[in-house]
């Protein structure tokens, strides 16, 4: 389990490290950057309301609840960390990043 890269999991909870982009044209999850996952979200950023708005767009790609996620710092920053309890579905580049470790 590497702590350095964007994302590890602690037991059955997903900690995710995001570089987001708000104000974008669709709502999308993008490639890696270092050791964060790109992610553009069409709320502005205003009064931590894109980072809500990122919170909902997360529940649905991660097939959670809102309340299942958990931001652990940067409400008002474009550099985040979620934690997401019990994630039922892994988005692409996740799924890919995994079965390329299993391979090792």
């Amino acid at each position: 389990m590497r702590e350095d890269r964007f994302f590890h999991f602690k037991d059955k909870t997903l900690v995710l490290n995001v570089l987001g982009t708000p104000s974008a044209k669709v709502d999308k999850i993008g490639k890696v950057r270092g050791n964060q996952l790109k992610i553009a979200i069409k709320a502005a950023a205003e009064n931590g309301k894109a980072t809500e708005y990122m919170i909902k767009f997360l529940a649905k790609e991660f097939g959670v609840k809102k309340a299942d996620i958990s931001l652990t710092f940067g409400l008002t920053s474009v550099n985040k960390q979620f934690k997401i309890i019990n994630p039922t579905k892994l988005p692409k580049v996740i799924s890919e990043y995994i079965d390329k470790e299993d391979e090792l």
